[in-house]
């Protein structure tokens, strides 16, 4: 699963700081470059390459606005062998010499939503510095994504001990997902494949000013947070389209729950079920209460990968559909992405991989209006 970014550059660019510059990011951030080839046991490990490794595939593309969405798309799409490439890619399209695209490609392995803010703005630094003739003089990250794979190994301790972290979480697990659906019964307009194909596509909407701030009213009379308003609201939603009255529907956490992490690039995210009861047509002031007390929970009881729970629940495996869930709810509230680069006006986007890892995705993206 690949996250892409796009960056439209307007103005007079500097191609060379520019590639020491993403060298200078990728040796900042290990997992950028770091590979997961097989020991002689055929288990994976860790293995963090030189940053020159990574930039090897850096290219410039001469191409035009027509030939643009699709060289973007084929990039998109392209393929990482975890064994031997660096999960990062580049690409800087040269529509004109004042007009660059920058196309990023990030297997999800290597980073999150979350992670593109730092790595935007570890770029804009290395770049001004680089365009000064120096190289970026930022501070040593204090710890790197290795480091925080051994304190999280650390802190859930071992399955086989009663007493870790990690057994007293997948108790509560086994507990609060016992008898979930197998599936989530929907009015899909196809029958379900033998097996996913993962095509999907989006359909983009917006609320308005008003009612988003109906939204936080809400939840400030209720005592509750804006994603449980929707997490209440969409399982509503999904109750009367025919899914049952035992909803249960993914979100994902962001896991930072050290300020440490707050500068790292790396995949922290974890996946959390959320499982809302509708029996007794509640009014929805009692299912909010209902989400509430669920969703507090479960974030309670976070720390523990969602593949562990998976394992120790073990549900009916298909490769037509996802385990315990095939719904997901997230709400998007990273820091802003933006490039801050000298004499450019950068345009950043999250581009489109096509891909649907579930049946159903809502995405929220909450925005305020800048203030002067």
């Amino acid at each position: 699963y690949n996250l892409p970014l796009v960056v439209r550059l307007s103005g007079r660019l500097d191609r060379a700081a520019l590639r020491a510059a993403l060298e200078d990011v990728v040796d900042r951030h290990e997992s950028l470059r770091t590979v997961f080839p097989e020991d002689a046991q055929g288990v994976p490990f860790q293995l963090v390459l030189p940053a020159t490794r990574a930039m090897r595939d850096f290219a410039v593309v001469e191409t035009d606005e027509a030939a643009l969405p699709g060289e973007i798309s084929a990039r998109a799409g392209e393929r990482f062998d975890l064994a031997v490439d660096p999960p990062v890619r580049f690409r800087l399209f040269a529509l004109s010499a004042t007009e660059h695209v920058l196309f990023l490609l990030t297997h999800h392995i290597a980073s999150d939503g979350w992670s593109l803010a730092p790595l935007t703005r570890d770029i804009s630094r290395a770049y001004a510095a680089r365009c000064a003739g120096a190289g970026p003089s930022w501070s040593a990250l204090p710890v790197q994504y290795a480091d925080y794979t051994l304190w999280q190994r650390e802190l859930l301790g071992a399955e086989e001990d009663p007493d870790s972290l990690v057994s007293g979480q997948l108790a509560f697990w086994t507990q609060a997902l016992a008898g979930i659906p197998d599936q989530l019964e929907l009015p899909y307009d196809h029958p379900r494949p033998k097996v996913a194909s993962h095509r999907g596509d989006t359909a983009s909407f917006e609320l308005d000013a008003e009612l988003h701030q109906r939204l936080i009213d809400l939840s400030r009379t209720h005592q509750a947070s804006l994603f449980m308003v929707v997490q209440a609201a969409f399982a509503a939603l999904l109750s009367r389209l025919g899914a049952g009255n035992d909803i249960p529907v993914g979100t994902p956490v962001a896991n930072r729950t050290d300020d440490a992490m707050g500068d790292l690039v790396g995949f922290f995210v974890n996946t959390l079920v959320v499982r809302t009861d509708t029996t007794g047509d509640p009014s929805f002031r009692q299912l909010l209460a209902r989400v509430r007390e669920v969703s507090l929970k479960a974030f309670a009881h976070q720390d523990v990968p969602f593949e562990l729970v998976v394992n120790e629940l073990n549900p009916v495996r298909s490769p037509a559909q996802h385990p315990l869930f095939q719904v997901l709810l997230a709400m998007q509230n990273n820091a802003s992405v933006r490039l801050d680069l000298p004499e450019l006006t950068a345009d950043v986007r999250l581009g489109d991989t096509d891909v649907a890892k579930f049946d159903l995705t809502l995405e929220l993206f909450e925005q305020h209006a800048e203030e002067d």
